[in-house]
């Protein structure tokens, strides 16, 4: 693993990070410390909200999303956006009695046009073949011009953010886990999935970016070598949300439901935990039971939990780095947006994040080589 640049280093820490017996991937990191206060100020993105603006430019590109919503679902009646990126826009609306969702993309390069579309043909599929846990009902959908309209379920988010700063609830956590091991025992159709990654490739290209070092390819395709001998379920693979965030489960007294289908596929088995391991870093807990569910199986389940562990763990750090080197080209001059004393800017919480996956990835790459060595 690479070291951050002088331009991302996070702010000073102990020294020592003291890990309790039994911890990390095998089992759980280190104890929760007690984080400042967190800053909702700055220039950090926020999800926007409220009624309709159709001024300005960003009223123009709406009005064009709400144009192509409407050529698939007429009836569909806008009342709000629930959630806005560069690259997508959610509005929320009726048709008829029902509560509706519409998605649409903004950003059509090829890479999010291939996710999108892979997205509503999990939904698609989903009509055909119904998962074991609670998902939106497909009501149109537009492959061509990336629009998706799907009906509003209730209930509220595991967590608002991708890095929950403080431990969700056990009970949220037991909900969401329970989802998971639902749907990764669900066993679709032959041909109804494909596998949105692909291992091999994935790690070489990893390696070339020097985001993983020779030895970590070694061990890492050595770990794969022995999956696909496996036999079994582990040779088979396992199908995972592919997107397993707290925030893309709503809990509600019907049960969790999952929302955005855009990774849904086959993957080595545990995908889905390493995701949530790797977001739960303030939940030692949580962790604990993640590792344990993981390794459970047996061997080739832990090996197979490692390797997913090891991609998503440098995917977050990738985007991390990307992140505060934005925030920092962007920040305002130092002093002119006051930050409340004892709390943390946006690029501070970004750099503590990116600190504490640089150390989880640390933890990971020890795991893996000892499970190699153990082969």
């Amino acid at each position: 693993m690479y070291t951050a640049s002088s331009s991302v280093s996070a702010p000073p820490r102990p020294q020592h990070r003291v890990v309790p017996a039994g911890a990390g991937p095998y089992l759980a990191p280190a104890p929760q410390a007690v984080r400042p206060r967190r800053w909702t100020g700055g220039t950090g993105t926020q999800p926007v909200s409220g009624r309709l603006d159709l001024s300005g430019p960003q009223g123009a590109q709406l009005k064009m999303a709400i144009a192509s919503v409407h050529r698939i679902c007429p009836e569909f009646n806008p009342v709000q956006v629930l959630r806005r990126s560069g690259r997508s826009v959610l509005i929320v609306g009726t048709t008829g009695r029902t509560t509706a969702v519409a998605k649409c993309l903004l950003d059509h390069s090829p890479a999010w046009v291939e996710r999108f579309q892979h997205e509503i043909a999990s939904y698609r599929s989903f009509v055909r073949h119904r998962p074991p846990v609670r998902a939106p009902r497909l009501i149109a959908a537009d492959p061509e011009n990336c629009t998706l309209v799907i009906e509003r379920m209730p209930g509220r988010a595991a967590a608002l953010s991708r890095h929950p700063v403080e431990a969700p609830p056990r009970a949220d956590v037991r909900a969401v886990l329970g989802a998971v091991a639902r749907l990764n025992s669900w066993r679709p159709p032959a041909g109804t999935f494909d596998a949105p990654l692909d291992y091999g490739t994935r790690i070489a290209r990893y390696h070339e970016l020097g985001l993983f070092t020779d030895r970590d390819r070694d061990d890492l395709q050595k770990l794969l070598h022995g999956l696909a001998h496996a036999g079994g379920r582990q040779g088979m693979g396992q199908f995972c949300h592919g997107d397993a965030l707290l925030s893309n489960v709503l809990l509600s007294p019907a049960g969790p439901v999952l929302v955005d289908w855009e990774h849904a596929g086959w993957y080595l088995p545990g995908y889905d935990l390493a995701t949530l391991w790797a977001v739960l870093g303030d939940a030692p807990l949580a962790r604990r039971q993640i590792s344990q569910l993981a390794q459970q199986a047996g061997p080739a389940s832990r090996d197979a939990f490692l390797v997913n562990l090891m991609i998503v763990l440098t995917r977050e750090i990738r985007t991390y780095e990307t992140a505060v080197q934005r925030t920092i080209k962007e920040a305002p001059p130092a002093g002119t947006v006051p930050v409340p004393s004892g709390a943390l800017s946006a690029g501070e919480e970004q750099r503590l994040l990116l600190r504490r996956l640089h150390d989880d990835c640390a933890m990971a790459r020890r795991a893996v080589r000892a499970a190699v060595g153990t082969r």
